[in-house]
This record gives C-alpha cells, sequence and structure tokens, in this order.
C-alpha cells in the first residue's frame, strides 16, 4: 500500500495578488540551465523583442530545438514535453529533492494487496485555466483515451499498456484495475486534459488526431503556466496561472526564445542579454568560469548518446521498407562495429572529459538501475583486433582500397546521420569515422539538420544514425520503445528510434513491468540492457554531464531536481520554473557566483572538494536530450 500526503499551496490574498512563497526545498539563487536554451530575464540587459512581452517579471529561455507538437498525446521531443509538465498536471509527479514519487493532483492512493486494483484520491481545490473544475471524470477520460485510440497513445501508451478499466467513483476518485500488476502506477507521468476541450476535437479529427498539433492558444490546462503563443523558429510564451492549486509561480512569464547557434547564446548571456543557458560544451562552460555575476552549474546527467545500427526496416507486419545496407542485419556485423569504437576516446574526444563511457542504456544517476558489461559480460569491449578478426572469420574480406565487402558482394560503405546542432554528436561523428575504418568499414559522414535526421529515421534511409534520450526516474519508457509493438504500423508511424524487435526482450519487458518487488526488477532491467548491449543494434556511447550556467543577478530561487547536485531544465516536474523569482537589485552581489563557490569534481569514483567561497557547483555525470 502506497499513501503519500500532497503539499497544501499557499492561501491567496485577499487583494488578489500573486502570493510568493519560498522555493521547494532548495536555498534561494541555486540555478542552472535548461538543454540547448537560454533563459533571458527581461529588464536586466537589453529589452528582448517585443514579441517576447518583456517585463520586470518575464524569464526568456533560448531554444534551439523546434517543437513537434503541443498535442500531449503525441509529443515526445524534450523540448516540448518540458513545456507540457508547465501546463499539464499529472496524478503522480516526482519529489524534486529525492526523486522519488510524490503527489501532485492526486494527494493520496492505494492499492490492493494483489496489486490490481489502484484508487487514487484527487484533490478537490483544482481547476482548469477557463475556470472548470478538473474532476475525475477528465482522469477517466484522457487514461481511456490512451487505452482505446492508438494515436493518442504514441506519448504514454506504455503507461495504460495493464489497464483493464478506469473508472470514477466520485468527483475526486478514480480506481484504475489492470489485468496484471504494473510497476508503473506510482509514476503516473501522463498529462491529463479537460474532457471538455479535447472530446470534440478528437471526435473532429478522427484519424488525423496523431496529426494535430494543439496550437489553439491559449492552452487549457491545470498546471502552473498557461502557453499562450507560438511564432515557429522565434519564441514560445507562456504565462503563469496565479490560481494553481500549489501557489502561483514567482514570474508573470516564461518566454522561449530560438537560437540558431549556441555561441551567440554564451556572448547573449555575458552581455547580460540573456539570464541562463544550456547544453554547454566545457569549452564554453570553461570560459564562463570567473565571469562576474555568471555561475556554472554541472549536475549529474539523465541522457544518454548513443548511435542505432539499421537493422532492416520493417513494420509490424514485416513489410520492410527503407534503403539500409543489408549487411547490417548481420548480428556479427553489429557487434564488430561496436567493438571497433572506444567510448572512452568519445568521451575525451568528444566531451573533453565532460562525461561517461557508457555501457548499459540507464544513466549511472539511477544508481539501481544502471547496469554497465563487466568481466565476462563484456563481450563487446573495445577491441579492434577481434572485431577484425570476426569479420575475416565471417567472410568479409578487404578489397584493394581496404574497404570490405560483405559474403553477398555489398561493399561496406555506411552512412552515418549526425545532428549538425550538438557538437558532441559532431565530434563523435569524427571518432567513428576513424575507428571504424580501422575495421575496414567506410563511413560517409553526414552531419545534418535534425529535422533530416528525423526525417531518415522514419523512411529508414540510413545505416547509422545518432540519437539521444532523456531517461525518468522510471525507466519503463525508454525500454517500450524497443517492443515489437513499437515498431510502426505503417512507413513513418514508428514511436522509437531502433527498429528492433526480440522475443526474449519483449518477455523481459512485461516481466519488470508486472515486477513490483524493487529488487526483482532491477535485475530484470539489467537484464533487458544486457540484451540491448548484445543485440548491437542500439548502442550507448556516452552519458553526458549537463552544463548550464545562469546569470546571478537575474534571477533566483531555481529548484534542482535532485537536491543537492541536479538539474534545471528537463526536470521531472515543474520545479525550477515555479519557483524562479526575479533577483532583487544588488543581489547579484551577495548571491553565489562561479568565483566564490565550492566546485565538486566527481570522475573515477572519487570527488575533490575545491572550496573557493559560498557557490556549490555539483561536476558529477550526465545530461541533455532529443526526446523523452
Amino acid at each position: 500500500m502506497s499513501i503519500l500526503p500532497a503539499r497544501r499551496p499557499s492561501p491567496h490574498p485577499a487583494d488578489g495578488a500573486r502570493p510568493r512563497r519560498a522555493p521547494v526545498g532548495a536555498p534561494a539563487r541555486r540555478a542552472a540551465a535548461t538543454g540547448a536554451a537560454l533563459l533571458l530575464l527581461a529588464g536586466t540587459g537589453p529589452a528582448p523583442a517585443a514579441a517576447d512581452g518583456a517585463g520586470a517579471d518575464t524569464m526568456t529561455i533560448a531554444v534551439s530545438q523546434q517543437v513537434d507538437s503541443f498535442n500531449p498525446f503525441t509529443a515526445q521531443l524534450a523540448v516540448t514535453t518540458n513545456i507540457l509538465r508547465h501546463v499539464y498536471d499529472s496524478l503522480v509527479t516526482v519529489d524534486p529533492e529525492s526523486n522519488e514519487p510524490a503527489p501532485a493532483l492526486a494527494e493520496e492512493w492505494e492499492s490492493s494487496d494483489d496489486g490490481l486494483t489502484w484508487t487514487f484520491h484527487l484533490r478537490d481545490d483544482v481547476a482548469f485555466t477557463d475556470g472548470e473544475p478538473l474532476t475525475a471524470d477528465d482522469v477517466v477520460w484522457t487514461f481511456t483515451t490512451i487505452m482505446e485510440n492508438e494515436a493518442a497513445a504514441i506519448a504514454s501508451g506504455n503507461y495504460v499498456a495493464g489497464f483493464e478499466s478506469v473508472t470514477a467513483e466520485d468527483d475526486h476518485t478514480v480506481v484504475v484495475r489492470l489485468d496484471e500488476p504494473q510497476a508503473t502506477m506510482t509514476s503516473l507521468d501522463v498529462p491529463i486534459v479537460p474532457r471538455h476541450v479535447w472530446e470534440p476535437v478528437l471526435e473532429e479529427e478522427g484519424d488525423a488526431f496523431a496529426e494535430y498539433s494543439n496550437e489553439v492558444f491559449p492552452l487549457v490546462g491545470s498546471g502552473p503556466f498557461v502557453l499562450t503563443e507560438h511564432e515557429r523558429g522565434r519564441h514560445i510564451t507562456l504565462e503563469a496561472n496565479p490560481d494553481h492549486w500549489r501557489g502561483a509561480p514567482g514570474l508573470d512569464r516564461v518566454v522561449l526564445r530560438y537560437y540558431s547557434e549556441k555561441d551567440a547564446a554564451v556572448e547573449a548571456l555575458r552581455s547580460g542579454e540573456v539570464s541562463f543557458v544550456y547544453e554547454l560544451t566545457d569549452a564554453q562552460a570553461t570560459s564562463l568560469e570567473g565571469t562576474d555575476d555568471i555561475a556554472v552549474n554541472i549536475a549529474e546527467g539523465k541522457r544518454f548518446q548513443a548511435f542505432t545500427i539499421n537493422p532492416g526496416a520493417e513494420t509490424q507486419d514485416g513489410e520492410a521498407f527503407g534503403d539500409g545496407h543489408p549487411a547490417l542485419s548481420d548480428l556479427t556485423l553489429r557487434q564488430a562495429i561496436v567493438m571497433a569504437i572506444d567510448n572512452e576516446e568519445i568521451v575525451d574526444k568528444a566531451h573533453n572529459g565532460q562525461a561517461v563511457a557508457a555501457g548499459g542504456y540507464i544513466p549511472p544517476r539511477y544508481e539501481d538501475f544502471h547496469w554497465s558489461p563487466e568481466g565476462a559480460e563484456a563481450t563487446l569491449a573495445f577491441d579492434p583486433g577481434a572485431a577484425n578478426a570476426m569479420l575475416d572469420e565471417a567472410g568479409y574480406e578487404r578489397g584493394e582500397d581496404g574497404v570490405r565487402v560483405s559474403p553477398e558482394g555489398d561493399r561496406l560503405s555506411l552512412r552515418l546521420h549526425a545532428h549538425v546542432d550538438r557538437p558532441d554528436n559532431v565530434q563523435a561523428a569524427l571518432v567513428m569515422v576513424e575507428r571504424l575504418a580501422d575495421i575496414g568499414i567506410e563511413v560517409e559522414n553526414n552531419t545534418v539538420d535534425p529535422g533530416v535526421l528525423s526525417d531518415a529515421l522514419h523512411e529508414g534511409e540510413y545505416d547509422l544514425i545518432f540519437t539521444g534520450w532523456t531517461v525518468n526516474p522510471d525507466p519503463d519508457y525508454v525500454f517500450s520503445i524497443h517492443t515489437c509493438g513499437a515498431l510502426p504500423v505503417e512507413p513513418g508511424t514508428m514511436q522509437g528510434d531502433a527498429y528492433f524487435c526480440d522475443e526474449e526482450y519483449d518477455e523481459l519487458y512485461e516481466a519488470q513491468l508486472a515486477e513490483y518487488d524493487r529488487g526483482a526488477r532491477v535485475e530484470l532491467v539489467h537484464e533487458l540492457q544486457e540484451v540491448l548491449y548484445t543485440e548491437a543494434v542500439v548502442n550507448v556511447l556516452a552519458y553526458p554531464n549537463i552544463l548550464e550556467a545562469y546569470r546571478t543577478d537575474h534571477v533566483t530561487g531555481l529548484q534542482v531536481q535532485p537536491d543537492p547536485g541536479g538539474n534545471i531544465w528537463g526536470q521531472d516536474g515543474y520545479w525550477a520554473w515555479w519557483s524562479a523569482e526575479p533577483a532583487a537589485p544588488g543581489e547579484a552581489a551577495a548571491s553565489s557566483g562561479p568565483s566564490t563557490g565550492v566546485l565538486w569534481a566527481v570522475g573515477g569514483g572519487a570527488a575533490l572538494l575545491v572550496l573557493v567561497g559560498a557557490l556549490v557547483l555539483v561536476v558529477r555525470r550526465a545530461t541533455a536530450g532529443d526526446r523523452e
């Protein structure tokens, strides 16, 4: 049984002014950043464009990634899911300090002894931003729609896979009955939408629902912010919801403004035009250290950098499509490719040491779920000599130019797609080209726009392709995208990033999902990672650190997750934006900054503590992501 109380919201003053409340669990001015984004607090530097709605209580986040859709049923890109977490509440959230499940719309919950019936007790003080109350009917409709509509299940279908029924006992009690136990019941990170808004949309869109972008502003939700404007390629605006049940945000407005060049964003931070940058390179972060009124935060990450190998794109019905190299269906070749690449070299040359060499699929931030092959398990460890021997034995002969030819006569000339907007991917691709040449594989290195890369993936027109996922505290979702059921129904409809289908993997996936015992589930999750490792379709290279910087004279009170040592952008929840407040005039002099701080450097299992004053900069291992 699990019953967790919810934190009560701050009362609203009689005059209607927005209540100010202390940040959740963190000291003020803790801060950090956001994936490929900048944070600008208008009124503390050069004024932003008029369209940004500048004002003294506006925070502007400059992002590079375009949104995929504001439809919470289908959105998968990290920038979009981060935004939507601020627009739509979920039943359960993640505690900002401990990373453990915590109440949100559900104040408490309990399960039956057999784990097949879960009862969620909703708060009675929640309203949507159009004034309509949020009730159990909205929760039931949201979950039932995902259960019954394939298009509506794109983003959150894994959460309802074992649901038998969802019913409302009364306006504030939701009962979920399961076909079998489901370990993710305390991690239901599903946006709850207003039925009165979405039911007509679903009926009108019909089969086209998967393409519905939900750009009807302002969006009606129950979260701490209201999405009011989107001009593609320019900006996204969110206004504070003063009536949010947890208490009003500390800022009136959050604006995400697009920057195509990260270096330009860093210079904007220096000049005071912006307040916050994320997904910095090591060189950029180093260049900012010691700068007046700028603090650098380096946090242990929750994302992995990887590449997938096209084993032959197929639909769920077995229809082949795309033009992947036919030899890549051979497990021996895929394993040789992995063995030719030194992940430590990737960390050194692509990340300048600001990452951890990867082994398994789950970053070490999630200590128990993390798995790394050791000893006899490390069958694909870096060993180009062994890789060459494997290919020789398998009949991949070298031509006069040194490039191998498959037993079927296909020259091993492969295409590699990497994100041009990600320096770590660009550098990692250069390393891969050299190392694969060492085993007789020629690589055409394509550094392309993310949209071009995405099209190649969905059309199956690639051989090797870079990817990366943000991993949540409960890792079920990132495993679900590699089940056979995640293959596309038709070309262009895949849910994951690899055309992988394996019966043993599916059995393990179902077993871990049905396992409530944490220790037993951890073992199954380790086995899942070993299958992915051995099959060499999904190949993890590194867990990048999160490198972020912010202006201490612009913003204060940003809650990190977990606390201490966590990140701001890409949180499981809305803690950072909700807690942020404008820095008071003259506050920078007393606030933490890179020249007066404590730097934690973690590497090789050892920690170095350097005392420089009052700022805590936590250097751990990893973060940032394309999708979530």
